[in-house]
């Protein structure tokens, strides 16, 4: 299926101020730079491979001349795999002090190391833009097109050449690999990741545990680590962009679960390639769980591309009243019951709506989603 990115680079520039692009490998990031890069003048700007020696060398010795004689010909820079850089948020902060007329751009496809070399020193000089797996609003297509392709994105998602494979073989095996890379690759290159093979395993039982609690202890046990082993590789697999933690919400009551957290992964192929697993929906007994990843992702997806700085929760009570996902921003909370059936429509908690009476509370089925996640001239 064919897709338009509705994120843009030139949205995202600003005066006096570097723009980095974070996301998962292989999303886009480079994709979306070359065709910023050839709209511009070719004789003002500068496109560089974090390998080049010429840039490692400038940036590298954190020489302010050095950037200097390097940088000043240039009105646009831009550096791919910009994590390659010793030393990249240091030099990036003297070329913005020094020019801050002149526009930076960095991106990578190992954007945990992007982040922790330009956070601090690029603090207050820099704003990001995140990619993510394409969203239903994305889509070159009508709506019944898109609805037609649900089994599609709920097993392999929407990375964009996974959309483009032309068989559901070529999109198993790119997915395979890419998990691949995550785990093991990625992990190998990680300081203090000792065991890739326990990195995987911990991401198999995050897979199976989709819309449940997930309890550090049991994984711990169950794979004959510590605690805090499981919690350090949960929060670098979040950082790697494979999975995202989602908390407990709670204001007024005692019963309501907060300590727990759930976790989603940020594209449900590569959850299926981590379990293994890519056999048709009528034949899974999990159908419930790629369900809601989908719905919590698509969510997210769609606040990402609005700028909404919202935040998401789940909800539950130790009585056992449920919402599945839990949506706030600006205050205003959003509840939202994932079912896959269409036939039984679930009403509230009623514990949740005397608790919370200014929530509003709608379901996502097959039936319904679309009108939720697309703009309303779409639908």
């Amino acid at each position: 299926m064919n897709f338009t990115r509705k994120q843009s680079i030139e949205a995202e520039l600003y005066p006096k101020r570097a723009l980095i692009i974070y996301g998962p490998r292989r999303i886009g990031k480079t994709t979306l730079l070359s065709t910023f890069l050839q709209k511009q003048p070719p004789q003002t700007s500068f496109f560089a491979n974090g390998d080049d020696g010429r840039v490692r060398d400038a940036f590298s010795r954190q020489y302010l001349s050095d950037i200097k004689d390097f940088a000043q010909k240039y009105t646009l820079i831009a550096i791919d795999e910009a994590q390659q850089i010793p030393h990249i948020g240091i030099g990036a902060k003297m070329l913005v002090d020094a020019f801050p007329e002149k526009t930076l751009i960095l991106t990578g496809s190992s954007s945990l190391y992007l982040a922790s070399e330009v956070g601090e020193p690029l603090t207050g000089r820099h704003f990001t833009l995140t990619l993510l797996p394409l969203a239903q609003s994305e889509m070159q297509a009508n709506v019944f097109e898109v609805r037609n392709n649900l089994e599609t994105f709920l097993l392999y998602g929407s990375y964009p050449e996974v959309l483009l494979a032309p068989n559901t073989s070529a999109k198993e095996k790119l997915l395979s690999e890419l998990a691949s890379s995550y785990l093991y690759k990625d992990a190998l290159a990680i300081e203090g990741i000792k065991s890739p093979e326990l990195l995987r395993n911990i991401a198999k039982m995050i897979a199976l545990q989709i819309g449940h609690d997930v309890s550090l202890n049991e994984i711990s046990n169950a794979l004959n680590t510590s605690v805090q082993t499981v919690g350090r590789y949960l929060d670098l697999l979040e950082k790697m962009f494979v999975i995202k933690r989602v908390g407990g919400f709670s204001r007024n009551l005692r019963n309501e679960i907060t300590q727990k957290a759930r976790y989603y992964f940020l594209d449900n192929g590569i959850r299926n390639a981590v379990i293994g697993q890519f056999n048709p929906l009528s034949s899974r007994s999990d159908v419930g769980a790629l369900w809601e990843n989908f719905c919590f992702m698509e969510l997210l997806k769609k606040d990402n591309l609005a700028d909404i700085n919202s935040t998401f929760y789940f909800w539950r009570t130790h009585q056992g009243q449920e919402v599945d996902i839990v949506r706030e921003h600006n205050g205003a909370l959003t509840g939202y019951e994932c079912k896959w059936g269409t036939k039984k429509i679930p009403k509230a908690p009623k514990l949740f709506t005397t608790t919370y009476p200014l929530a509003t509370y709608t379901v996502m089925n097959p039936d319904t989603y679309l009108d939720i996640l697309l703009p309303e001239s779409s639908v």
